[in-house]
């Protein structure tokens, strides 16, 4: 299925954010990858879109890391599809991503808003 181009709305996503995102998608269960996507762009609010040319090398990267499994089963419309799962290992390294993640976005809120931020503009 065509994707429709990306509006100035939409953003792309940070290298190492899909990761995080891949993994807290997974943590309510399996997932395959076209609902993973899905997932991300609809709890966005169709922000953030995710490519295919990304997500499944993403999904790779992830189970060789041991972060989560893939088995093989049938989707909802009767296709044969990979379902990924959170590992325990996964879930460690999911809350190691959303603590820095964290971190980040208060640095960059900070950068970006000094006045506000309680520091006086230099």
């Amino acid at each position: 299925m065509a994707r429709p181009p990306a509006s100035d709305d939409q953003l792309g996503l940070l290298q190492g954010t899909l990761d995080m995102l891949i993994l807290q998608t997974l943590r309510p269960g399996p997932a395959h990858g076209h609902q993973i996507a899905t997932t991300i762009e609809r709890t966005s609010d169709h922000v953030l879109q995710v490519d295919h040319g990304s997500l499944y090398p993403a999904l790779h990267r992830l189970v060789k890391r041991g972060w989560i499994t893939g088995t093989w089963g049938v989707s909802a419309n009767n296709r044969r599809a990979r379902f990924y799962a959170l590992t325990e290992t996964g879930r460690g390294q999911l809350l190691r991503e959303a603590t820095k993640w964290e971190r980040m976005v208060e640095a960059v809120g900070r950068v970006m808003r000094p006045a506000e931020a309680g520091e006086a503009p230099q």
